[in-house]
């Protein structure tokens, strides 16, 4: 009786089902192209971005124009244009001016640095180095004496480091570091690969340090390409993804992954001992201070003993150059005086000019780059000591009264405290 009173309900009820059907579908299709639209996008972005970040085929090419036409001469040219036996493999380039790959000479691993870009006046948001003559290959000139040569690595070393007693000492290593065949001179081509790579402070750490535990080794260069050590571990924690997958993982869930991935807690240890003694190695070394100006984790790495190697040092500049280059650079606040992420002068108002003085010491940098690092699962009966310290470590300021000796006390109880932890454990 009720369905004759309504004869065409029933026939309603399926067709609103089919029209929500379709709404759903069309609703599901739209989204469904969107999510493929905005990924096809992000995608494209990528690949651009990396297409202009990886430069390996042109820097290959300047680099052996300059080899094949006796511009330039070092131990890499003949395997990197001739032989072949030098090849670039996975990209690391984080700017498009400064290359840097993985890479095999001759069956061993190494990285390989390169650079493309020309700079024509001091940007310091990106490089401290001018670039010009760098690409150029410009010095030194045919004719230059091999002691015409050593007055302009002199004169270089001592606008970079300050007028110190030794610098002929440098000079000195630099010539044989440049005679890469290794017959007793320097040829014209070499010595200017050279002149180019004392431009980079990266190359000049490397040569200071080359006897030290955790730099990385020169391997060889040609040109202003060169060659060094690598490392197994490029980073002090955290996992590698491909760059696809770290697009659509959020900031703070990145660095909750980072801390679950790292090394037990001993192995931490000994690596931020590593971090300590290499900031010893750069503050007040033998030709002076060098200041650590990016000291994050992506430019700190370790080898399979759980030795700290420095996986990237083209931001650690000399003191003295750095003073010199930001003295007097006008500024509105204290956000004008900085250099690379770390390294921070303030801003007199009275001149609006930035100071000379850098405010943190190198060690306070490395100490609040370590906190989370070793706090978090550090033993109970050091935890409440080692936290003091490492704050106290980050207090300290270059101004301060006595500053070199609370740096050494403090660097050498950190080093003490965690050695005494650890000395008897499998991991060290």
């Amino acid at each position: 009786m009720a369905r004759s009173l309504c004869p065409g309900a029933w026939l309603r009820k399926p067709y609103y089902l089919q029209a929500r059907f379709s709404y759903v579908r069309m609703k599901y299709l739209f989204f469904s192209w969107l999510v493929v639209f905005v990924g096809s996008w992000i995608i494209y972005v990528q690949y651009s971005t990396y297409t202009e970040l990886c430069r390996g085929k042109d820097c290959k090419k300047i680099i052996c124009d300059k080899y094949k036409t006796g511009v330039i001469d070092g131990p890499a040219c003949n395997s990197l244009c001739v032989t072949e036996t030098l090849y670039f493999g996975k990209c690391l380039s984080t700017k498009p001016n400064n290359q840097m790959y993985l890479g095999i000479w001759d069956n061993l691993p190494g990285v390989v640095k390169c650079q493309m870009e020309q700079t024509l006046h001091l940007d310091f948001g990106t490089e401290l180095e001018p670039r010009k003559e760098i690409v150029l290959f410009d010095k030194p000139t045919r004719g230059t004496t091999v002691q015409k040569f050593k007055e302009m690595v002199y004169s270089l070393f001592k606008a970079k480091l300050g007028d110190q007693g030794n610098l002929s000492e440098l000079v000195n290593l630099i010539l044989t570091v440049a005679d890469g065949d290794k017959d007793g001179q320097v040829s014209l081509g070499e010595a200017k690969s050279a002149w180019a790579l004392l431009q980079l402070n990266e190359f000049l750490l490397m040569v200071i340090l080359q006897d030290k535990e955790h730099t990385p080794k020169l391997m060889g260069f040609c040109g202003d390409l060169y060659v060094m050590e690598s490392v197994e571990y490029t980073s002090l924690y955290g996992i590698s993804l491909p760059w696809v997958i770290e697009l659509f993982i959020p900031s703070g869930f990145r660095r909750s992954m980072d801390q679950l991935f790292t090394p037990s807690w001993p192995r931490k240890a000994k690596i931020a001992i590593g971090l300590l003694e290499f900031v010893e190695d750069v503050f007040h070394g033998p030709y002076g201070n060098f200041l650590m100006c990016d000291t994050s984790a992506k430019n700190l790495g370790y080898n399979d003993k759980y030795d700290l190697k420095m996986v990237d040092m083209r931001k650690i500049v000399p003191e003295t150059n750095l003073k010199e280059l930001i003295k007097d650079r006008h500024c509105e606040s204290d956000l004008d005086c900085v250099y690379g992420t770390d390294c921070r002068t303030s801003c007199d108002q009275s001149t609006m000019k930035c100071t000379a003085e850098v405010i943190q010491p190198n060690l306070a940098k490395a100490c609040q780059l370590l906190k989370d690092y070793l706090l978090r699962g550090a033993p109970s009966e050091i935890r409440e000591e080692l936290e003091k310290q490492l704050y106290s470590c980050i207090a300290l300021k270059v101004t301060a009264n006595q500053m070199e000796m609370e740096h050494s006390l403090i660097l050498n109880n950190l080093k003490t405290l965690l050695w005494k932890k650890i000395s008897y454990t499998n991991d060290s």
